[in-house]
C-alpha cells in the first residue's frame, strides 16, 4: 500500500477535508486507514466491566485510502513504487523521485 503506519497524511475529501494527522493503522484488505483525530464517530456503549466506560463515546473511524494523500513538506504528494538494484521494492515521490522508504 502507498500509505503506511506512522505516515503523516492530509485528507482530500469529505467533512475533514484539509485536516492532517498520523496514520494509526492500515487495513489493506478493505483499503482503509485509521487516522489520529480524523473522522470521529459517536458510539453508544454499555458498561461491560467496572473499568470500561459507558455512555456515548467518540472515537476515530477508518477512512478510505483514496481520500487521503501523503504529506511531504506541507503539501500532498503522489506516491509510486519502484525496484532498486538490490531487488528491494520502495516507495518514492512521483514529483521529485525521492525515495521515502529506507
Amino acid at each position: 500500500m502507498k500509505i503506511k503506519k506512522n505516515d503523516q497524511i492530509v485528507v482530500l475529501t469529505g467533512v475533514d477535508k484539509g485536516k492532517t494527522g498520523k496514520v494509526l493503522a492500515v487495513f489493506p484488505k478493505t483499503q482503509r486507514v485509521l487516522v489520529e483525530g480524523i473522522n470521529f464517530i459517536k458510539k453508544h456503549q454499555r458498561q461491560t466491566s467496572a473499568n470500561s466506560p459507558s455512555g456515548i463515546i467518540e472515537k476515530e473511524a477508518a477512512i478510505n485510502i483514496s481520500n487521503v494523500a501523503l504529506l511531504q513538506d506541507g503539501k500532498p504528494v503522489k506516491v509510486g513504487f519502484k525496484y532498486l538494484d538490490d531487488g528491494r521494492k520502495v516507495r518514492f515521490l512521483k514529483t521529485s523521485g525521492e525515495i521515502i522508504d529506507r
